[in-house]
């Protein structure tokens, strides 16, 4: 099978703040770019940045609506929260371990953007967690 990428549209109302925000401090590189869209590539993926003028209004917690990264090696997922940490970004949740000694044990944080949409990056310690595991119920945290 080909190589297959995820595409993911999301909104924002700046495309200066939006470059700012996902070029200099996540590290995306810019791929076409107007003043209504903007497109990003996040680690091989298709991001496109679309403006809005709809009101864009934060979510009280992490869920139901992000979307992120499942870093396959561990190292990766260090180097992107230093830099994350060095650009200062917005955490939305700071770094945690989940499911601790199971299975499903993950590593995790959350960071916002200027114009409120979430992003998850975890890593797992156990790579068959990521779509196995099927006897363990526990997704996320309690809400």
């Amino acid at each position: 099978m080909s190589q297959t990428l995820f595409h993911l549209a999301f909104p924002v109302t700046d495309i200066a703040q939006t470059k700012a925000y996902y070029v200099d401090g996540l590290g995306c590189i810019p791929g076409r770019e107007n003043r209504h869209a903007l497109i990003l590539n996040l680690y091989g993926h298709q991001l496109v940045a679309h403006a809005t003028k709809e009101p864009l209004i934060p979510q009280p917690t992490i869920y139901p609506k992000h979307f992120g990264l499942i870093f396959t090696q561990e190292r990766d997922w260090q180097d992107l929260l230093e830099r994350a940490q060095q650009q200062q970004l917005f955490f939305r949740e700071e770094t945690k371990n989940r499911f601790v000694g199971s299975p499903l044990e993950h590593h995790t944080f959350f960071l916002e953007d200027p114009f409120y949409n979430i992003m998850e990056f975890k890593y797992y310690s156990h790579p068959e967690a990521i779509f196995g595991s099927y006897e363990y119920t526990q997704i996320g945290d309690k809400t």
